[in-house]
């Protein structure tokens, strides 16, 4: 017997039991493959390290720009590799070593339930008062013919290969799509990207996203929709797809499918504990619980948003639930960021949603080119989109692409979760020269 299960050791389920243990709970996490969940082994954590050898590879290229001449050097994928998974080691101890603090429990194997405090692994049978479901999610293929073929791969096979692709076709233009097209051009890849919707990161300020799309080097085929996939007879893939009613192929030598993912909801048995789902995930309350009194679900399982720190404030969420705590987690809050290059990111509402919802609204914009910390960095490609309430000129969202677009909307989002208003943001110093001033700027 234990206080707590949960289910799955990603960002949401090993912070959450850390952060019940050090409230006094026991807790068994029970996880079937890698401490760490997607996020770290499979995700966020090595793509994000392949953005950075992306970025270091773009400042070599440019380096006369900083009056650097004769720079000669040359691309080790596979050292690369080496790095990548380094990275992803050291931090998986790190969760290990986590697992294994007092009150900690770490069990192998995958779990079903049993019933409404019973979860099995293999032969044994662990129960609670209450359980939290954090199993996430996996990547989405869409059912067209060719789907399975060899060479057409998801973004966790496209991060363990030993060598690029001299041919990258990438179905889908949503943040997994975009970060690897950003990437891989600059690895030396032909990139093609095909898109059924009209215009790339639906997350975004359209006018962001096109502007974003437009930095990237690679083919966008906008507004088409994927076919077929047929190996053709030198072994490489052809993509068809329809784009306004004609018909279009590319060529490639791995083809990835980026269209979404979807919630890890398969194998737990969740009928047996009588637990509401369907295919967008565990329907679930704000405190994160299910249909189910003291069963939980969180991060991408439950669908709401599949963001990695999503999932860990939806665990804390839970766990404050159990524990009787309330708190100010503010989770209508969500800020998002693509390590594209330059990077994107936003938070709350954007104009388009604004003027599909007949929301009033005030757009404020500021550019890079005017930031003396952005012209110091040659850093000059960007745009920031501040949304204001029209009437009580409270902050309702912000919309960014340039460097470092990231840390200006987490900036966004702190002053959102504290009800800002512009005049307020008005009256906050900002450090003189920072990339910040672009923010104080729009303010402006």
């Amino acid at each position: 017997m234990t206080d707590i299960i949960i289910i799955g050791s990603g960002p949401g389920g090993y912070k959450a039991a850390e952060y019940a243990a050090r409230h006094g709970k026991t807790v068994t996490v029970i996880e079937r493959d890698n401490a760490g969940g997607t996020c770290l082994n499979c995700g966020c954590i090595p793509t994000k390290t392949l953005c950075r050898h992306a970025d270091v590879l773009a400042t070599l290229a440019d380096a006369a720009a900083y009056g650097i001449d004769g720079v000669s050097f040359s691309f080790d994928y596979a050292k690369v590799k080496v790095r990548k998974d380094a990275v992803v080691q050291q931090l998986r101890a790190g969760v290990e070593g986590i697992m294994a603090q007092p009150g900690i429990s770490f069990v192998r194997g995958e779990a079903n339930f049993v019933d409404a405090h019973t979860v099995r692994v293999a032969d044994e049978t662990y129960t609670a008062q209450n359980i939290i479901i954090a199993t996430g999610s996996s990547p989405k293929r869409i059912p067209v013919p060719g789907i399975d073929l060899p060479g057409v791969v998801t973004s966790t096979e496209l991060l363990d290969i030993s060598q690029p692709p001299h041919r990258l076709c990438i179905i889908g233009a949503g943040v997994i799509g975009m970060e690897f097209a950003s990437c891989f051009t600059r690895f030396g890849t032909e990139v093609t990207v095909v898109e059924f919707l009209k215009e790339c990161l639906p997350v975004l300020d359209s006018d962001i996203a096109k502007r974003l799309r437009k930095q990237i080097k690679a083919e966008f085929c906008m507004q088409s929709a994927v076919q077929a996939i047929e190996q053709n007879a030198d072994g490489s893939l052809k993509v068809s797809f329809s784009k306004k009613n004609k018909e279009q192929s590319v060529d490639a030598d791995m083809v990835l499918v980026a269209t979404g993912r979807t919630p890890n909801t398969a194998g737990l048995n969740l009928e047996a504990a009588g637990i509401e789902y369907g295919k967008a995930g565990i329907a679930v309350d704000d405190n994160m619980q299910t249909t189910v009194p003291g069963i939980y679900a969180i991060g991408d399982v439950n669908g709401r948003c599949m963001l990695a720190h999503a999932a860990t404030m939806q665990g804390f969420r839970a766990v404050n639930h159990i524990l009787g705590l309330a708190d100010g987690i503010r989770l209508d809050i969500m800020p998002s960021a693509v390590f594209t290059m330059p990077e994107a990111a936003s938070v709350g509402a954007s104009e388009d949603w604004c003027k599909e919802n007949g929301v009033q609204y005030v757009c404020r914009k500021a550019f890079y080119r005017s930031n003396g910390k952005a012209l110091a960095m040659n850093e000059t490609e960007g745009l920031l989109k501040l949304i204001c309430d029209a009437e009580t000129q409270r902050i309702i969202g912000c919309h960014v692409f340039g460097a470092h677009a990231a840390d200006l909307a987490q900036e966004v989002s702190v002053l959102m979760c504290k009800d800002t208003t512009l005049p307020q943001l008005r009256d906050m110093t900002h450090i003189h020269p920072s990339l910040s001033e672009v923010l104080y700027a729009a303010a402006e």
